[in-house]
Protein backbone atom coordinates (compact mmCIF):
# COMPACT_ATOMS: atom_id res chain seq x y z
CA UNK A 1 0.00 0.00 0.00
CA UNK A 2 1.17 3.50 -0.84
CA UNK A 3 0.02 6.63 0.94
CA UNK A 4 1.19 10.10 1.89
CA UNK A 5 2.78 11.09 5.18
CA UNK A 6 0.75 11.04 8.35
CA UNK A 7 1.53 11.73 11.98
CA UNK A 8 3.78 9.04 13.46
CA UNK A 9 5.43 8.06 10.17
CA UNK A 10 8.51 10.04 11.12
CA UNK A 11 9.56 7.26 13.50
CA UNK A 12 9.43 4.53 10.88
CA UNK A 13 11.04 6.71 8.21
CA UNK A 14 14.03 7.55 10.42
CA UNK A 15 14.44 3.89 11.36
CA UNK A 16 14.33 2.84 7.71
CA UNK A 17 16.70 5.65 6.76
CA UNK A 18 19.33 4.45 9.24
CA UNK A 19 19.01 0.91 7.96
CA UNK A 20 19.19 1.68 4.24
CA UNK A 21 21.13 4.96 4.02
CA UNK A 22 23.57 3.86 6.69
CA UNK A 23 26.45 5.92 5.27
CA UNK A 24 24.47 9.02 6.28
CA UNK A 25 22.63 8.31 9.56
CA UNK A 26 19.82 10.60 10.63
CA UNK A 27 18.22 11.45 13.95
CA UNK A 28 14.70 12.65 14.74
CA UNK A 29 15.84 16.22 15.36
CA UNK A 30 17.39 16.62 11.89
CA UNK A 31 14.35 14.99 10.27
CA UNK A 32 12.05 17.42 12.06
CA UNK A 33 14.18 20.48 11.32
CA UNK A 34 15.15 19.79 7.71
CA UNK A 35 11.95 18.14 6.48
CA UNK A 36 8.89 18.69 8.65
CA UNK A 37 9.74 22.33 9.45
CA UNK A 38 10.92 23.18 5.94
CA UNK A 39 8.70 25.98 4.59
CA UNK A 40 8.37 24.03 1.32
CA UNK A 41 7.32 20.75 2.94
CA UNK A 42 3.99 19.30 1.81
CA UNK A 43 2.83 16.00 3.37
CA UNK A 44 1.45 15.01 -0.04
CA UNK A 45 5.01 15.01 -1.38
CA UNK A 46 6.27 12.56 1.25
CA UNK A 47 5.08 9.19 0.02
CA UNK A 48 5.55 5.94 1.92
CA UNK A 49 5.17 2.27 1.06
CA UNK A 50 3.59 0.27 3.88
CA UNK A 51 3.38 -3.48 4.44
CA UNK A 52 1.69 -4.88 7.56
CA UNK A 53 1.75 -1.41 9.14
CA UNK A 54 5.53 -1.19 8.65
CA UNK A 55 7.10 1.49 6.46
CA UNK A 56 9.20 -0.34 3.88
CA UNK A 57 9.86 2.53 1.48
CA UNK A 58 9.75 6.32 1.33
CA UNK A 59 10.42 9.22 -1.03
CA UNK A 60 10.27 13.00 -0.63
CA UNK A 61 9.28 15.30 -3.51
CA UNK A 62 9.42 19.07 -3.10
CA UNK A 63 8.38 22.21 -4.96
CA UNK A 64 8.88 25.75 -3.75
CA UNK A 65 6.18 27.48 -1.74
CA UNK A 66 8.64 30.06 -0.43
CA UNK A 67 11.09 31.67 -2.89
CA UNK A 68 14.80 31.67 -2.15
CA UNK A 69 14.94 35.28 -3.33
CA UNK A 70 12.39 37.81 -4.54
CA UNK A 71 9.28 36.17 -5.97
CA UNK A 72 10.87 33.39 -8.04
CA UNK A 73 9.32 30.05 -7.07
CA UNK A 74 11.13 28.11 -9.83
CA UNK A 75 7.69 26.77 -10.64
CA UNK A 76 8.94 24.55 -13.47
CA UNK A 77 11.30 22.66 -11.12
CA UNK A 78 10.86 19.96 -8.50
CA UNK A 79 13.28 18.03 -6.37
CA UNK A 80 13.50 14.55 -4.91
CA UNK A 81 15.44 14.90 -1.69
CA UNK A 82 15.70 11.21 -0.77
CA UNK A 83 14.29 7.77 -1.57
CA UNK A 84 14.77 4.37 0.03
CA UNK A 85 13.38 0.84 0.09
CA UNK A 86 13.97 -1.77 2.78
CA UNK A 87 16.54 -4.24 1.48
CA UNK A 88 14.31 -7.31 1.80
CA UNK A 89 11.68 -5.55 -0.35
CA UNK A 90 14.01 -4.60 -3.20
CA UNK A 91 13.26 -5.69 -6.77
CA UNK A 92 9.52 -5.76 -6.11
CA UNK A 93 8.78 -2.56 -8.01
CA UNK A 94 8.38 -0.47 -4.86
CA UNK A 95 11.08 2.02 -5.79
CA UNK A 96 9.62 2.48 -9.27
CA UNK A 97 6.15 3.06 -7.86
CA UNK A 98 7.48 5.60 -5.33
CA UNK A 99 9.27 7.56 -8.05
CA UNK A 100 6.20 7.38 -10.31
CA UNK A 101 3.93 8.78 -7.60
CA UNK A 102 6.49 11.43 -6.60
CA UNK A 103 6.81 12.58 -10.22
CA UNK A 104 3.03 12.68 -10.60
CA UNK A 105 2.81 14.87 -7.51
CA UNK A 106 5.43 17.22 -8.97
CA UNK A 107 3.61 17.40 -12.31
CA UNK A 108 0.40 18.33 -10.49
CA UNK A 109 2.36 21.16 -8.84
CA UNK A 110 3.40 22.44 -12.26
CA UNK A 111 6.97 21.08 -12.40
CA UNK A 112 8.45 20.16 -15.78
CA UNK A 113 11.69 18.62 -14.50
CA UNK A 114 12.92 17.05 -11.29
CA UNK A 115 16.40 17.05 -9.78
CA UNK A 116 17.99 14.57 -7.42
CA UNK A 117 18.94 16.03 -5.04
CA UNK A 118 20.32 19.53 -5.34
CA UNK A 119 17.47 21.05 -3.34
CA UNK A 120 18.26 24.11 -1.25
CA UNK A 121 18.10 25.03 1.54
CA UNK A 122 17.56 21.70 3.31
CA UNK A 123 19.44 19.15 1.23
CA UNK A 124 21.12 16.25 2.98
CA UNK A 125 23.57 15.46 0.16
CA UNK A 126 24.28 17.28 -3.12
CA UNK A 127 23.37 14.20 -5.18
CA UNK A 128 23.68 10.44 -5.32
CA UNK A 129 26.92 8.95 -4.00
CA UNK A 130 27.65 6.27 -6.59
CA UNK A 131 30.52 4.73 -4.61
CA UNK A 132 28.46 4.12 -1.47
CA UNK A 133 25.00 3.69 -3.04
CA UNK A 134 25.70 2.00 -6.41
CA UNK A 135 22.25 0.41 -6.54
CA UNK A 136 20.64 3.79 -5.95
CA UNK A 137 22.63 5.34 -8.79
CA UNK A 138 21.77 2.49 -11.16
CA UNK A 139 18.11 2.81 -10.15
CA UNK A 140 18.02 6.54 -10.99
CA UNK A 141 19.53 5.85 -14.41
CA UNK A 142 16.91 3.15 -15.00
CA UNK A 143 14.17 5.60 -14.02
CA UNK A 144 15.30 8.05 -16.70
CA UNK A 145 17.49 10.40 -14.68
CA UNK A 146 20.62 11.79 -16.34
CA UNK A 147 23.80 13.05 -14.70
CA UNK A 148 24.17 16.84 -14.78
CA UNK A 149 27.44 17.35 -12.89
CA UNK A 150 29.44 15.77 -10.08
CA UNK A 151 30.34 17.92 -7.05
CA UNK A 152 32.70 16.64 -4.39
CA UNK A 153 33.00 16.90 -0.61
CA UNK A 154 36.38 17.78 0.90
CA UNK A 155 38.04 17.69 4.31
CA UNK A 156 41.16 19.10 5.88
CA UNK A 157 42.59 18.05 9.22
CA UNK A 158 43.59 20.98 11.43
CA UNK A 159 45.52 19.04 14.06
CA UNK A 160 48.80 20.03 12.40
CA UNK A 161 47.66 23.32 10.90
CA UNK A 162 49.99 26.33 10.88
CA UNK A 163 49.14 29.64 9.25
CA UNK A 164 51.62 29.83 6.32
CA UNK A 165 54.08 32.72 6.56
CA UNK A 166 53.70 33.36 2.82
CA UNK A 167 49.96 34.01 3.28
CA UNK A 168 50.61 36.30 6.24
CA UNK A 169 52.99 38.31 4.07
CA UNK A 170 50.50 38.38 1.20
CA UNK A 171 47.83 39.67 3.58
CA UNK A 172 50.08 42.55 4.70
CA UNK A 173 50.81 43.41 1.07
CA UNK A 174 47.11 43.54 0.19
CA UNK A 175 46.35 45.61 3.28
CA UNK A 176 48.87 48.21 2.11
CA UNK A 177 46.95 48.32 -1.18
CA UNK A 178 43.71 49.19 0.62
CA UNK A 179 42.19 45.76 1.32
CA UNK A 180 41.02 44.67 4.76
CA UNK A 181 40.15 41.30 6.28
CA UNK A 182 38.09 41.22 9.45
CA UNK A 183 35.07 39.73 11.18
CA UNK A 184 31.73 40.96 9.91
CA UNK A 185 30.28 44.02 11.64
CA UNK A 186 26.57 44.50 12.27
CA UNK A 187 26.39 47.23 9.65
CA UNK A 188 27.90 44.88 7.04
CA UNK A 189 25.12 42.30 7.04
CA UNK A 190 22.82 43.89 4.47
CA UNK A 191 25.65 44.43 1.97
CA UNK A 192 27.10 40.98 2.68
CA UNK A 193 23.81 39.14 2.10
CA UNK A 194 23.18 41.09 -1.12
CA UNK A 195 26.75 40.37 -2.24
CA UNK A 196 26.24 36.64 -1.66
CA UNK A 197 22.86 36.66 -3.45
CA UNK A 198 24.04 38.60 -6.50
CA UNK A 199 27.55 37.24 -7.03
CA UNK A 200 26.89 33.63 -6.02
CA UNK A 201 23.43 32.26 -5.17
CA UNK A 202 20.52 33.03 -2.84
CA UNK A 203 21.20 29.94 -0.71
CA UNK A 204 24.44 31.56 0.43
CA UNK A 205 22.65 34.72 1.46
CA UNK A 206 20.08 32.62 3.29
CA UNK A 207 22.83 30.69 5.09
CA UNK A 208 24.33 33.95 6.34
CA UNK A 209 21.01 35.40 7.47
CA UNK A 210 19.69 32.26 9.16
CA UNK A 211 23.04 31.46 10.74
CA UNK A 212 23.28 34.95 12.24
CA UNK A 213 19.71 34.72 13.51
CA UNK A 214 20.51 31.46 15.28
CA UNK A 215 23.82 30.67 16.94
CA UNK A 216 26.41 31.96 14.48
CA UNK A 217 28.82 34.40 16.12
CA UNK A 218 30.05 37.32 13.96
CA UNK A 219 33.62 36.13 14.55
CA UNK A 220 32.74 33.10 12.38
CA UNK A 221 32.20 35.31 9.33
CA UNK A 222 35.21 37.03 7.76
CA UNK A 223 34.79 39.62 5.03
CA UNK A 224 37.32 41.04 2.62
CA UNK A 225 36.84 44.68 1.65
CA UNK A 226 38.39 47.00 -0.89
CA UNK A 227 38.00 50.65 0.07
CA UNK A 228 35.17 49.69 2.46
CA UNK A 229 33.28 47.66 -0.19
CA UNK A 230 32.84 43.90 0.30
CA UNK A 231 34.68 41.86 -2.33
CA UNK A 232 34.74 38.45 -0.61
CA UNK A 233 33.63 36.49 2.42
CA UNK A 234 33.89 33.17 4.18
CA UNK A 235 32.28 31.60 7.22
CA UNK A 236 32.20 28.39 9.19
CA UNK A 237 29.58 26.77 11.41
CA UNK A 238 26.76 28.27 9.37
CA UNK A 239 24.96 25.06 8.41
CA UNK A 240 23.07 23.32 11.21
CA UNK A 241 25.43 24.87 13.75
CA UNK A 242 28.15 22.32 12.90
CA UNK A 243 31.39 24.04 13.91
CA UNK A 244 33.60 22.02 11.57
CA UNK A 245 31.50 22.76 8.49
CA UNK A 246 33.30 25.26 6.28
CA UNK A 247 31.63 27.71 3.92
CA UNK A 248 30.07 29.23 1.99
CA UNK A 249 33.11 31.01 0.62
CA UNK A 250 33.56 33.30 -2.37
CA UNK A 251 35.44 36.22 -3.89
CA UNK A 252 34.14 38.72 -6.45
CA UNK A 253 35.19 37.45 -9.89
CA UNK A 254 36.68 40.84 -10.77
CA UNK A 255 38.98 40.59 -7.73
CA UNK A 256 40.24 37.06 -8.35
CA UNK A 257 43.91 36.45 -9.06
CA UNK A 258 45.08 38.56 -6.14
CA UNK A 259 45.18 35.82 -3.53
CA UNK A 260 42.17 37.16 -1.61
CA UNK A 261 40.65 33.67 -1.50
CA UNK A 262 43.84 32.20 -0.04
CA UNK A 263 43.91 34.89 2.62
CA UNK A 264 40.26 34.38 3.57
CA UNK A 265 40.73 30.60 3.61
CA UNK A 266 43.71 30.69 5.97
CA UNK A 267 42.26 33.44 8.15
CA UNK A 268 39.29 31.13 8.71
CA UNK A 269 41.34 27.97 9.28
CA UNK A 270 43.46 29.88 11.80
CA UNK A 271 40.32 31.14 13.55
CA UNK A 272 38.91 27.60 13.67
CA UNK A 273 42.18 26.26 15.06
CA UNK A 274 42.09 28.89 17.82
CA UNK A 275 38.66 27.48 18.74
CA UNK A 276 40.26 23.99 19.07
CA UNK A 277 38.36 22.77 16.02
CA UNK A 278 40.30 19.81 14.68
CA UNK A 279 39.02 19.67 11.12
CA UNK A 280 37.21 21.58 8.37
CA UNK A 281 34.88 20.02 5.79
CA UNK A 282 32.20 20.89 3.27
CA UNK A 283 29.87 19.00 0.94
CA UNK A 284 29.86 20.82 -2.34
CA UNK A 285 32.45 22.11 -4.81
CA UNK A 286 33.85 21.22 -8.21
CA UNK A 287 37.34 19.72 -8.23
CA UNK A 288 38.03 21.49 -11.53
CA UNK A 289 36.84 24.95 -10.44
CA UNK A 290 39.09 27.75 -9.17
CA UNK A 291 37.79 27.07 -5.66
CA UNK A 292 38.45 23.35 -6.04
CA UNK A 293 42.06 23.98 -7.07
CA UNK A 294 42.49 26.39 -4.16
CA UNK A 295 41.27 23.80 -1.67
CA UNK A 296 43.45 21.04 -3.07
CA UNK A 297 46.55 23.24 -3.03
CA UNK A 298 45.93 24.11 0.61
CA UNK A 299 45.61 20.71 2.22
CA UNK A 300 42.01 19.71 1.51
CA UNK A 301 41.29 16.22 0.19
CA UNK A 302 38.24 14.85 -1.58
CA UNK A 303 36.42 12.26 0.51
CA UNK A 304 33.14 11.84 -1.39
CA UNK A 305 31.78 12.42 -4.88
CA UNK A 306 28.14 12.94 -5.83
CA UNK A 307 26.09 13.08 -9.03
CA UNK A 308 23.36 15.67 -9.42
CA UNK A 309 20.70 14.03 -11.59
CA UNK A 310 17.76 15.40 -13.59
CA UNK A 311 14.69 13.92 -15.27
CA UNK A 312 12.19 15.59 -17.60
CA UNK A 313 8.64 15.16 -16.37
CA UNK A 314 5.89 13.95 -18.67
CA UNK A 315 2.45 12.50 -18.06
CA UNK A 316 2.71 8.82 -18.96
Amino acid sequence: MYRTFQNGDEVGIVELWNEVLNRDPLNARRFRKQILLDANFDPKGLIVAVDKEEIVGAILAITRKLPMEGTNLESDTGWISFFMVERSYERNGIGHQLVKQACQYLIEQGAEKVFFSSYAPNYFLPGIDEAHYPKGYAFLLKEGFKKVYSPVAMHRALTDYEYPLSIQQLKKKREKEGYSFASVQDGDFYELIQFANVHFNPDWGRAIREGALQSLDPSQIIVAKKQHQIVGFVLYGGYEGIRERFGPFGVDESEQGKGLGKILLHETLQTMRKQTILGAWFLWTSETSAAGHLYLKNGFQTFRKFHVMVKELTNE
